[in-house]
């Protein structure tokens, strides 16, 4: 058996596993035979693509691992990774949409790890008015973090940071096989003064799917209740891994005060 036929039955294993599968649900979810299921996570049969894509799209594994599984197995990935500026221009310009219709509340588009890809026009003057003049690309944890950058503005600066981390090592458990995620978490987590309880997973945090954040911006105190979405079925990776960072006012005086600093930016 080769290196490569290895791979692919400890990959079916584990998102059978994270998934909460026994072989024979899996069998019975995908209308296969428990046999063949395990013949497959013992390397004793070698799968076929229509295989693999049907039981990863079983176990919803996210597309960018599906093509490694398809890798794993000998198989060329079937779904497209472009770059965020080579995506379909139907795409692009719902992104253009949103960004331009949430003004004058901050938006952020971001990928898996939190690079920041866009920003609309009230996001870049928030930042601007934080740390000066905003560089092309730049990473919102490491942000975060930085006493360059946003550190000294969060208001409850502890707060914010752990449910950071806490989403951080959710999400790097959730995506064992890229270890990017894993990269960024052991980097902040390196940093001298982080609390070594930081390094503990808490699964109470992390996992709502809003928080709040408040900003010191040049003496305003600016609150927000932040949501994060996504895409719905996407068909290639880099539109899976974007994530839509919307802020919005959770008091009037916020409201009046992006309404005052941000129009006609």
């Amino acid at each position: 058996m080769n290196e490569r036929s290895q791979v692919f039955p400890a990959l079916l294993k584990y998102w059978r596993s994270r998934r909460g599968l026994s072989q024979l649900d899996l069998a019975l979810t995908a209308d296969v035979s428990a046999r063949h299921i395990s013949f497959l996570e013992t390397g004793r049969s070698q799968p076929s693509e229509k295989m693999v894509l049907l039981l990863s799209s079983t176990l919803d594994v996210p597309l960018r691992e599906r093509n490694t599984m398809l890798r794993e197995a000998g198989y060329a990935p079937v779904f497209e990774e472009p770059l965020i500026d080579a995506l379909d221009k139907n795409i692009e310009h719902a992104i253009q949409v949103m960004l331009r219709q949430h003004e004058p509340f901050p938006m952020m588009i971001v990928n898996r790890c939190y690079d920041v890809l866009r920003m609309n026009k009230a996001a870049s003057c928030m930042v601007s008015m934080s740390i000066g003049t905003v560089p092309e690309r730049w990473n919102a944890i490491r942000a975060l973090f930085d006493q360059e950058w946003f550190r000294p503005f969060v208001v409850d600066w502890e707060t914010t940071a752990r449910f950071a981390i806490a989403r951080l090592h959710r999400e790097a458990l959730q995506t064992r096989q890229d270890n990017r995620l894993r990269d960024l978490l052991d980097e902040i987590l390196d940093a001298p003064d982080i609390p070594d309880s930081w390094r503990s997973h808490d699964l109470s945090l992390g996992s709502e799917g809003a928080m709040n954040l408040r900003f010191d911006v040049n003496g305003q105190i600016l609150s927000f209740v932040t949501t994060v979405m996504s895409f719905q079925a996407p068909q290639n990776v880099t539109l899976e891994e974007i994530q839509i960072e919307s802020y919005f006012p959770s008091d009037q005086a916020t409201e009046d005060a992006c309404v005052q600093f941000f129009s006609g930016t």
